[in-house]
């Protein structure tokens, strides 16, 4: 939004942000503060959305829509507060989904900007980054389990962090890229390169192919869009961090922001910022792989020995029973009171202090990801890594003439300052080999870009689409603390006669992102929001795509270069969805939680069993709960079929030899289980078989153990 557009919405803003934040804590801010930091990430927001902002503010600004709204001529400045409470009110809950986006829009910025200010946190009892601190309760700090062989097995072996309480690394030096990470910065005027095979993404998929056909012999250049951050980068602070790490400064959405989707942006990917959960692809959906879509290679027998070696290199072991929070207790207590089936998770992880910032990176080198595990072992092996770099396009260069080379392509690259964003200089790199490894938005957005695939480039996004309840217990939870997600109850995933369920999950609980996620404005959000360290949270999962041969959503360029993002819940997800929120809330009440809220933009406040009925009957279109998903899924996914599949089951893009797709997009169903592990054991999958069939090894030269 221009600087005179923010300036004419001023009035507009700070009356919004005074109603939003109606009785939240302030501490030393201001309103006139909170509507300056919501004016600066407005200004960091692509044009599109900038233009949506703008409208917005034009709409709380027009006398005519004052009329309609509160049956007055006022402008939204203008009116009282009890006549600006009802205007928001009925935005949202208006059967006009552009007005339950544009309130979702403007509430999610103004208690973002709020909870975000470490003061507001503090107000609230929340403790502040651990490295400036010792432990603040049981279940946060270094694990000190009465059975050493248990933890040493585990999570909290191998790490000079992890041997105690002194050191939890207050002063890091400032981060140095290794050799062969190449920052933006360091790179002067048009660079041009050949190599063997180019890795666009450094994820699960990207970092692991890298790092496999690397092994291989294979010159590999590895591109990444988001900067290199070490250690000393990741200070826990939740609002700024979340805006370097996550793509589109943590404000990726749909394009009518009925979900929010959280993927990572920076070398390690999404790998960075999750919340470390290895599950294994659950059979009964590698079964269907093989039954709908030929993916006859990918069996449990092919699987399970890639997932072992997978879980060795990140360490993938199960948390000890002495390490759970409060928060994933409530898990296990109240499956166990309920009957239902439960278990402790296995997380990679090396030396965990359970400081419960693992969403914004790990200042402990604690958590295993790419950036630690799969990056260096393809710099091992003479690769190189780009980063701050944007590939724009491929380009095919060669003809493909049938013999055992694939064709030469080239990849255009645009290199960008870390901190402002702005384009510096430009690489050129040509391979006969492409892997593209962007994610489920990126990959299809590059690809169509280019004129490559077919038409199932895009479709099929499936998206675990996620809600939660927010239960209020008499005992601290501090859901801010701890291991965000340690333990899971998958007791109704195969649902009804059918694979197509959900499981439920805990999420960490930090202020600004569990504000956003909260339900309501004003009073009632804020009451909600005073009880912080008594709030527990589950977050419910639906496995989507029960219609199997139905595309819910699709990821697409616009006309003038912008990605468009849609999706929308089916009639049987949506009947998921809800019996998803109804077992969550059943859950936190048994135990022992005294009443849970839904996040129905109306919330549900529920007590007792009785109330669960009203879970059955309410809303859950767009921006009539809030729905988010991590799990970014099946885009370009692997099939036999060319009109239902971007790839063949070896990854290759139809009608493109040499160019291959290796990450969350090549999922041809939903996995029912958080992907991180899978992604990693398709993409060695698909990097060794691409090895030997174009690479000049036999055997890889190393592995990472």
């Amino acid at each position: 939004m221009p600087a005179s557009a923010t300036e004419r919405a001023a009035p507009v803003l700070i009356a919004l942000v005074t109603r939003v934040l109606d009785g939240a804590p302030l501490a030393n801010e201001s309103v006139v503060g909170v509507a300056a930091e919501v004016s600066r990430r407005v200004a960091s927001l692509s044009e599109s959305r900038r233009r949506d902002i703008a409208r917005v503010f034009a709409l709380l600004e027009s006398r005519v829509v004052g009329l309609a709204m509160i049956g007055r001529p006022l402008t939204f400045a203008g009116a009282s507060s009890v006549q600006q409470d009802r205007w928001l009110a009925s935005w949202s809950e208006s059967p006009a989904p552009p007005l339950r986006s544009a309130f979702q829009a403007m509430r999610r910025l103004v208690l973002a900007a709020h909870y975000g200010n470490p003061d507001v946190a503090a107000a609230l009892g929340h403790a502040g980054p651990l490295h400036r601190r010792t432990p603040a309760v049981a279940w946060e700090g270094p694990l000190t389990s009465a059975h050493p062989d248990e933890r040493t097995k585990s999570i909290g072996a191998d790490s000079p962090v992890a041997r105690g309480t002194a050191d939890l690394r207050p002063a890091l030096s400032p981060t140095v890229p290794p050799p062969g990470v190449i920052p933006s910065s360091a790179v002067d005027g048009h660079a041009q390169r050949r190599v063997d095979a180019i890795v666009i993404g450094t994820g699960a998929g990207g970092a692991v192919a890298a790092a496999r056909l690397a092994a291989f012999g294979l010159e590999v250049v590895v591109v990444e869009e988001g900067g290199y951050f070490g250690a000393a980068d990741f200070v826990e602070q939740e609002v700024p961090l979340a805006e370097q790490l996550y793509a589109d400064g943590a404000m990726r959405a749909t394009d009518d922001l009925a979900v929010q989707l959280l993927q990572g942006r920076a070398v390690g990917g999404s790998t960075l910022i999750n919340w470390m959960i290895m599950l294994r692809t659950p059979e009964f959906v590698l079964n269907e792989w093989q039954r709908l879509h030929g993916l006859h290679d990918f069996g449990v027998q092919t699987m399970a020995p890639v997932f072992e070696r997978i879980e060795q290199e990140v360490n993938a072991r199960a948390v000890p029973s002495d390490a759970h929070s409060p928060n994933n207790r409530v898990i296990l207590d109240g499956a166990r009171a309920l009957g239902w089936r439960a278990s402790t998770a296995v997380i990679n992880a090396k030396g965990c202090v359970r400081s419960g910032y693992c969403g914004i990176g790990c200042r402990y080198d604690a958590k295993q990801s790419t950036l630690l595990t799969y990056i260096p072992l393809a710099l091992a092996h003479g690769a190189t890594v780009y980063c701050d770099a944007r590939a724009d396009h491929i380009e095919v260069i060669e003809r493909d003439s049938g013999q055992p080379n694939a064709p030469l392509k080239r990849v255009h690259v645009q290199l960008h300052d870390r901190t402002s964003g702005a384009p510096t200089h430009r690489l050129t790199l040509e391979a006969p080999l492409v892997i593209v490894s962007a994610g489920a938005v990126g990959t299809p957005v590059l690809l169509q870009r280019s004129g490559l695939g077919g038409d199932a480039v895009g479709r099929y996004l499936r998206l675990h689409p996620t809600t939660a309840t927010v239960g209020v217990f008499a005992d601290e939870i501090v859901g801010s603390a701890g291991i965000p997600l340690s333990a899971m109850c998958d007791e109704h995933l195969q649902w009804r006669d059918s694979n197509y369920g959900f499981w439920l999950e805990c999420p960490p609980f930090l202020p600004a992102l569990g504000a956003v996620a909260a339900p309501g404005f004003g009073a009632g959000h804020a009451t909600l929001m005073r009880q912080f360290r008594h709030l527990g949270s589950v977050i419910a999962l639906t496995r989507d795509g029960a219609d199997v041969d139905h595309s819910s959503g699709a990821v697409s360029v616009r006309k003038h270069g912008e990605t468009s993002i849609t999706y929308s819940l089916s009639a049987a997800d949506a009947q998921r969805v809800r019996a998803s929120v109804e077992a969550a809330a059943r859950l936190q009440l048994a135990a022992g939680a005294r009443e849970v809220y839904t996040l129905h933009t109306t919330p549900l406040r529920i007590r007792r069993e009785s109330e669960l009925e009203a879970v059955r009957r309410a809303p859950v279109g767009a921006n009539r709960i809030g729905l988010f998903s991590a799990h970014v899924n099946g885009t370009c996914r692997m099939g036999t079929n060319p009109r239902t599949a971007a790839t063949s089951p070896d990854g290759e893009v139809f009608g493109t030899r040499g160019l291959f797709v290796c990450d969350g997009s090549l999922l041809p169903t939903a996995l029912g289980v958080n992907p991180q592990a899978t992604i990693m054991a398709l993409a060695t999958l698909v990097a060794e078989r691409i090895a030997l069939r174009y690479g000049p090894a036999a055997t890889p030269q190393g592995a990472l153990v």
